[in-house]
């Protein structure tokens, strides 16, 4: 609940694995420029995790923060487990890096607000831009997301970016069958486009973290993001067809 006992408007999820060096910055630039009416989900994997620490120290200076522990482990199961603690209708997942721009988020939710399911911070449209990072994975998302627009209808560039907004009862309707990495992003923008839901996008500049590392392991999981590209392409689903199928290949 935000001041009033009023629902958010849009509930930013953040997956956080020891990012005490980076999320007091990133949280204070969510609260400078979200106009909109917001809490911060911060989900860590234990009750010893540094990043908690980091929240709290912040206190008043970000009043919309708060810090749930899941009860797996990895990106996929943060993002889920912060999608079930959101509380708005619109749900922002972003990164702790620092990467991701939050200047867009309202812009975002204004999206989904329309009738968009998802609406995409994209890096690969006209006035988007990507800085820094490595050259292969950039070079990699770029191709699946113009790939996916130009042969798969898709309507985003960036489909694999993690910087999304959903609405939440899209997500509940279909589901979330990820359960590794953080290809989330690329699968809801997949079933979108068989259901034949609307996406859209607005541009992003994302910059390369300064602090820490990465947890992005590409070996493991480009297998997981390849089953969702090709999934984006075929023909239109009923909701029920599509729950059967994606589970059928999870099952694979």
């Amino acid at each position: 609940m935000i001041a009033g006992g009023r629902l958010p408007a849009v509930s930013i999820v953040i997956p956080a694995y020891n990012e005490a060096e980076t999320i007091q910055p990133c949280l204070t630039r969510i609260e400078r420029s979200v106009q909109s009416q917001h809490e911060i989900v911060v989900v860590v994997d234990n009750a010893e995790a540094s990043t908690i620490g980091a929240v709290q120290e912040l206190g008043d200076d970000v009043p919309s923060a708060r810090v749930v522990i899941q009860s797996g482990t990895g990106p996929a199961q943060a993002i889920k487990f912060g999608f079930a603690q959101a509380l708005a209708p619109v749900v922002v997942v972003t990164m702790a890096d620092g990467s991701d721009d939050p200047s867009c988020i309202d812009d975002l939710v204004m999206l989904v607000d329309r009738g968009c399911v998802v609406a995409a911070a994209s890096r690969y449209m006209p006035g988007g831009q990507q800085i820094g990072g490595p050259a292969l994975k950039g070079l990699m998302s770029r191709t699946a997301g113009k790939s996916l627009k130009w042969l798969a209808g898709v309507t985003t560039s960036d489909a694999t970016n993690s910087f999304k907004a959903y609405n939440r009862s899209f997500v509940e309707e279909v589901w979330i069958d990820s359960d590794s990495g953080f290809e989330i992003g690329l699968e809801l923008v997949a079933k979108a486009r068989r259901l034949r839901r609307p996406v859209a996008e607005v541009p992003t500049i994302w910059l390369n973290r300064d602090l820490g590392e990465s947890r992005f392991q590409m070996k493991a999981w480009i297998p997981k993001y390849l089953r969702w590209y090709s999934f984006a392409y075929g023909r239109e689903l009923s909701v029920e067809q599509l729950r059967e199928i994606a589970a059928k290949k999870g099952r694979k």
